[in-house]
């Protein structure tokens, strides 16, 4: 959060504010904890978060023992400021019982592996500011003032490119190859494809929770 502003938390008569620790990739709460002035300090400091230990009654590292930091992207306050938020990224499972979060069932089976699908949000939101501002040397721009054919034509092609990819990448598993290159390709093809649908949506002023909502409805049936 390198050049964020720091918040001001109201803390309570006990020099503490709780603090909700959620995953930076797709918003999972992992655990609450809390924070007094020196452990905020300490972890905008350093990076790593740090938490105030009422029982040992003293300042504290997450994963200073077992090693599984959380690393800081942003702290926010809520409307009150007498909460904060703090998003990470997590270094190893945040519980002590070995788990994600503290909120999981302990040595709960199928723990799910983020994705990281959150961050469409913020690509989401620069789309739609591009649409709405148009600024000039945008490519974004660019793709949306030339309509629905320009846009179009963009998919199409990438994912013409995407069955290329795959078919490489699987020709490759296909012979033992080192299936480095051919992954990388895929992964930056498809890229590609989910970019620009998100850019046809908006051109058609469409929302990507449209779609959400048709898969949910999909997937309920």
């Amino acid at each position: 959060m390198a050049g964020a502003p720091v918040p001001q938390p109201a803390y309570g008569p006990d020099g503490l504010v709780p603090a909700v620790v959620q995953d930076a990739t797709d918003g999972r709460v992992l655990m609450v904890a809390w924070m007094d002035a020196e452990a905020l300090d300490a972890t905008v400091r350093t990076g790593e978060v740090h938490f105030h230990s009422r029982s040992r009654r003293r300042l504290w590292k997450k994963g200073e023992t077992s090693g599984n930091i959380l690393r800081l992207h942003s702290i926010a306050a809520d409307c009150d400021a007498d909460a904060l938020l703090v998003t990470v990224d997590p270094v190893g499972p945040t519980c002590h019982r070995g788990t994600r979060s503290c909120f999981d069932e302990d040595g709960a089976p199928g723990e799910r592996t983020s994705q990281g699908f959150l961050w469409l949000e913020e690509l989401w939101g620069t789309i739609a500011s591009r649409a709405a501002e148009r600024p000039e040397g945008s490519y974004t721009a660019r793709l949306l003032d030339g309509g629905v054919d320009a846009v179009a034509r963009k998919i199409a092609e990438e994912a013409t490119e995407v069955v290329i990819a795959a078919k490489d990448d699987a020709a490759a598993e296909g012979t033992a190859s080192d299936r480095t290159a051919t992954g990388s390709a895929l992964a930056g093809e498809v890229a590609d494809v989910l970019y620009h649908a998100l850019v046809l949506l908006a051109e058609r002023g469409r929302r990507p929770s449209d779609v959400i909502g048709v898969l949910r409805a999909r997937h309920a049936r």
